[in-house]
């Protein structure tokens, strides 16, 4: 996978994330701060492009849409190749959003496995568990 798909993909899995936590009305957490600056960064990118504005909206109207985070993902990737200050805009505000998470004591980490998003939540396991 390239750079800016990797970013696009990234910067898409918070865009995600972001609306499943305001949909759960965890906005206010320190770790989507720098999530909302992204999505706000996108959206002002997006201006006058309606069809990376729809992509956006879509998500974050259904973020469990695949077929909508896939869209969203090809238009921010379109934009980022288009604007290599944006490109490196996206990618700081991505860091800084993932670094922010890190740091709030919820770890939670995305990794591209393919194409597909997977989030790994801490798992605490009590009690007797065997493995083989």
């Amino acid at each position: 996978m390239d750079p800016v798909t990797a970013v696009a993909a990234a910067g898409v899995a918070l865009v995600v994330k972001g609306a499943l936590e305001t949909a759960g009305q965890e906005a206010g957490r320190s770790g989507w701060a720098g999530g909302a600056r992204l999505v706000e960064r996108i959206r002002a990118r997006f201006r006058g492009d309606a069809d990376a504005e729809s992509a956006l909206d879509r998500v974050t109207g259904a973020p469990d849409d695949e077929h909508a985070r896939q869209a969203l993902e090809r238009r921010l990737a379109a934009h980022m190749l288009l604007d290599p200050d944006f490109e490196s805009e996206v990618r700081r505000l991505v860091d800084e959003a993932v670094a922010a998470q890190g740091r709030s004591g919820a770890q939670i980490s995305a990794a591209l496995v393919k194409n597909a998003q997977v989030f790994n939540g801490k798992v605490e396991v009590r009690g007797n568990w065997t493995t083989s």
